[in-house]
């Protein structure tokens, strides 16, 4: 089996379009969440969202390709743009049948569908655009990041709702480990803050219906009242280690344990039993041959809904057993960028390397009010400054989906954050 390092990384998400600038954003514990000012919210009665004001497509598209590619595709080829240039490599000594691209999306081009369908009802079919399917498909953002990079081996898109990133980045990582690839780009992309989607989440009582930004998004309080929906996108460059090492190149973190399992219990609703997301965090971290009191910090799925986060602390204390799970940090990004559906497993896989390789830990931003169902150290009171030799990062997603991915230090890159 092969060992398998990050070595780039890109991020298009509302806290920043770079990874220095979110980074940057995370540790001061930046709100990313604000009013929605695209259209009217009246009646869908949701008026805030995380939504992505700086980001400029013609620094990396002509205009004329931007025409024909949904903003959920944007996002996925910038942030693997970024990515290949921060690890410092294009892999042309490499067999490019040995190179992958494998991206997750949760919804695609909703919004596409929404504008063709319009047309489609008011001139009828043969008004539809020619670039409709091709556009508007979930795979495309992983087609696109090939057609840019040159990448021909394993090509495809993980569908599971809220965990399709994560699931994208686990299948990923065992292309790697067993040897089907050397390289990996992977990650998740999400864009469809529009009335339409909003309505959907909103009549399902998913999402909250606070107008004020600082007290919408507040993961483990007893007042949270649902998920802030948010777009973005998190790209991931995985390569074998030893290709890694001959060519000296930077080493964030290792990817060392997946965990895959599935609840088989309800449409939307987590089971209170918990068994199956606990399996899938032991998974993780056996298969990184690691222990309970190994694990340092949880990047929890941390939606603030009120199952999630209430089963979410079960399943933990499951996992870890209870007396480690009362030790171990914690902490919820949506906090800050609220849920990016199948983006946010690719953004919080980012901040579990981030903080292992500076041994940072991010607040918990928003929370106020305990609650004894969520007992746990969330991070609460501020960041946390400590070495983090080793992280799961969590994604459950509708239909009973869960993912857990175990990152710990290089060995050789350990020194840094200890």
């Amino acid at each position: 089996m092969k060992r398998v390092v990050i070595t780039g990384m890109g991020t298009v998400n509302p806290l920043g379009c770079t990874i220095d600038t979110f980074w940057e954003n995370v540790k001061k514990g930046t709100l990313g969440i604000s009013k929605i000012d695209m259209f009217d919210t009246t009646e869908v009665e949701v008026s805030v969202a995380g939504i992505i004001r700086d980001f400029h497509p013609e620094d990396y598209f002509e205009k004329k390709k931007l025409r024909h590619m949904e903003r959920f595709t944007q996002f996925a080829v910038a942030s693997a743009v970024q990515a290949m240039d921060d690890c410092g490599s294009d892999f042309k000594d490499l067999d490019p049948y040995r190179l992958g691209t494998i991206i997750g999306c949760g919804i695609g081009g909703l919004p596409m569908t929404e504008k063709q369908h319009a047309l489609y009802l008011e001139k009828g079919p043969n008004w539809i655009s020619p670039f409709f399917v091709p556009v508007m498909i979930s795979n495309m953002a992983a087609g696109e990041v090939a057609m840019r990079t040159g990448f021909k081996g394993d090509n495809f898109c993980t569908t599971t709702a809220c965990a399709s990133a994560t699931h994208a980045i686990g299948e990923a990582f065992r292309k790697v480990k067993d040897g089907y690839l050397d390289v990996c780009i992977c990650g998740g992309s999400e864009a469809t803050i529009d009335e339409f989607t909003l309505g959907g989440f909103k009549t399902m009582k998913a999402l909250t219906k606070e107008p004020d930004p600082t007290k919408a998004s507040i993961p483990f309080d007893k007042n949270r009242s649902g998920f802030v929906l948010g777009e973005g996108c998190g790209i991931l460059v995985l390569e074998e280690y030893g290709h890694a090492k001959a060519r000296g190149a930077k080493i964030y973190a290792e990817i060392a344990g997946y965990g895959a399992t599935c609840d088989a219990y309800h449409m939307t609703a987590p089971s209170p039993e918990c068994e199956a997301s606990a399996r899938g965090m032991v998974a993780a971290y056996q298969e990184a041959g690691l222990q309970p009191e190994n694990i340092t910090y949880i990047n929890a799925h941390g939606t603030a809904t009120g199952l999630n986060d209430k089963y979410e602390t079960t399943a933990i204390k499951i996992a870890l057993g209870e007396e480690q799970a009362h030790k171990v940090k914690i902490n919820s990004t949506k906090s800050m960028t609220g849920h990016m559906l199948g983006g946010t497993g690719a953004v919080e896989a980012i901040v579990s390397a981030l903080s292992i390789r500076d041994g940072f830990i991010h607040q918990t931003i928003g929370y106020t009010t305990p609650d004894p169902e969520c007992d746990l150290d969330y991070c609460v009171d501020g960041p946390v400054e400590m070495p983090v030799k080793a992280a799961l990062s969590n994604s459950l997603g509708f239909g009973g989906h869960n993912a857990t991915l175990c990152f710990k230090a290089c060995e050789a890159e350990r020194s840094k954050s200890e």
